[in-house]
């Protein structure tokens, strides 16, 4: 009895194996080894330069707090150098600038150079498939966005840590509030939050425009806008502020709104102020038996009935902002991230 041949048209197929995802982190590696490389080389010259001028930076601080006493020539001398010391990097505008780049020029030419080139018919028979090959762009290159950003924030924090301490008040230093737009995004969370969300961002933009130099415009214009309506009205109300007549709120405090008000209650406008400060204080200045007086227009209307109120959020609440802001962000890069993958899956090549 012969044994029955079987076609080979008819002969079942072994599926090939699919690449294993060591092998595929080596390939993304290549194929982004040069912005990687700019993008470390970036962010190592970037730290060196404010380890080397935050010791300054702080030497100059210790030194202006250890002068006394506070407002003479020489302590005034050192406050100066202080205040001077890369003076262009101290609102923190140009850090925080770096997360834009991330989203411009590693998250969306990600998927935008594939489908430009179109390499990823070539990608998709080796192996890969759709899925497992956005996931493996995302997840490996977001982590890696995740942790150099988290690694910077120890050095923004450190750097910028004299412009936030109480000490300053009394030795002419600069100071600012840690709420400031700028350099609230690099002292917490919220700068890798930001970091992500601007790769996220890029990454789907790319997917669907899929040109890269569109799609850097689009992933700029993108953040910027979600940045600025961040600051501009979502931020101040991520928890209810406090109100308070009193005059010695912190300087550190993020002051939202300030109203003048009778006692009774009333608004009362800035233009009816400066109309009964302008009637009635100089008369008042001189006092009794025209002796002067030192009156100060808040003294002066505290004395004549009028309450300012103030809407603030206090600087004991920092920390809680960061971990807020920081939350909706990382939700939102990881539900980009998740939406790239299946639209990927759903578009047709």
């Amino acid at each position: 009895m012969t044994a029955l041949s079987v076609p080979m048209e008819l002969r079942p197929v072994a599926e090939p194996r699919p690449l294993p995802w060591r092998q595929m982190a080596w390939v993304i590696w290549r194929q982004h080894r040069v912005a990687l490389g700019a993008a470390g080389l970036l962010y190592g010259v970037t730290a060196l330069y404010m380890w080397l001028t935050g010791l300054q930076l702080h030497h100059y601080y210790g030194a202006a707090l250890a002068c006394h006493p506070a407002f003479s020539f020489a302590c005034s001398a050192t406050a100066g150098k202080f205040n001077q010391t890369n003076s262009f990097l101290a609102n923190g505008v140009l850090p925080a600038l770096w997360p834009l780049l991330i989203g411009a020029f590693l998250g969306a030419p990600l998927f935008a150079r594939e489908f430009e080139s179109g390499t990823f018919r070539f990608t998709w028979t080796q192996g890969f498939g759709r899925w497992r090959w956005a996931t493996a762009k995302l997840v490996g290159l977001g982590l890696l966005v995740t942790v150099s950003s988290g690694l910077m924030v120890f050095l923004f924090s450190w750097y910028y840590s004299p412009y936030f301490q109480t000490a300053n008040q009394g030795h002419d230093l600069a100071q600012f509030s840690p709420y400031a737009a700028g350099l609230f995004e690099l002292r917490g969370l919220s700068y890798v939050g930001w970091a992500l969300v601007a790769f996220a961002i890029g990454s789907v933009l790319g997917l669907l425009i899929r040109r890269v130099v569109p799609a850097i415009v689009a992933s700029l214009a993108a953040y910027g806008g979600l940045k600025a309506l961040t600051i501009a009205l979502l931020r101040q109300h991520y928890m209810a502020p406090l109100t308070s007549s009193k005059f010695n709120i912190s300087p550190s405090a993020w002051i939202l709104s300030s109203q003048w008000r009778t006692r009774g209650g009333r608004a009362v406008s800035n233009e009816a102020l400066g109309r009964f400060l302008q009637e009635h204080l100089p008369r008042a200045a001189a006092g009794k038996g025209g002796v002067p007086q030192a009156y100060g227009p808040y003294r002066f209307l505290v004395q004549h009935g009028y309450v300012q109120w103030t809407s603030y959020q206090p600087v004991s609440r920092f920390v809680a902002f960061q971990w807020i802001e920081a939350g909706w962000l990382v939700a939102l890069a990881l539900a980009l991230m998740a939406a790239a993958v299946v639209l990927l899956r759903r578009r047709a090549a």
